[in-house]
């Protein structure tokens, strides 16, 4: 029998200290390198965007691929990229951590629009208000103490 799996993962991360680095016009640069890595696991991206100091990836995972992995993959890769490119002054890293949520595949054409509309989403509300909302949706306890 073959593997079947359809899991849909929104992931997020921040800069190091939220630092609102990632300035919108070389974002895509960075979205269309973090394609490039998911792709190569064979991972399914149906949408990437963020702001200025973090980012939403919606993507399923190969099931050979472990969600860590992925994401400590994306995040190292990413950085330096980032770095021996210079396409954001004063990008130090990413943040420590990172929020991995699943939803229902019957989901999935309102997340991409969640997600895409992350510039609108963010004149509303910050970061860690997101963020918190996410983790109460999903009822996953969490420390306020981690999420400075």
């Amino acid at each position: 029998m073959s593997t079947y799996t359809q899991i849909l993962y929104q992931i997020v991360f921040s800069t190091k200290e939220r630092e609102p680095v990632l300035l919108k016009e070389n974002r895509p640069l960075l979205f269309k390198y973090i394609y490039g890595i998911l792709k190569n696991k064979n991972c399914h991206l149906y949408r990437i965007n963020g702001v200025s100091d973090h980012i939403h990836i919606l993507t399923s995972l190969h099931p050979s691929v472990s969600l860590s992995s992925l994401v400590k993959d994306i995040k190292i890769s990413s950085s330096v990229f980032l770095k021996e490119n210079n396409l954001f002054t004063g990008f130090s890293g990413w943040q420590e951590g990172y929020g991995a949520f699943t939803y229902s595949f019957g989901e999935v054409n309102i997340l991409i629009e969640y997600v895409k509309n992350q510039e609108q989403h963010h004149k509303k509300i910050t970061f860690r208000e997101e963020f918190i909302a996410m983790l109460n949706e999903q009822q996953i306890r969490f420390d306020e103490k981690y999420l400075t």
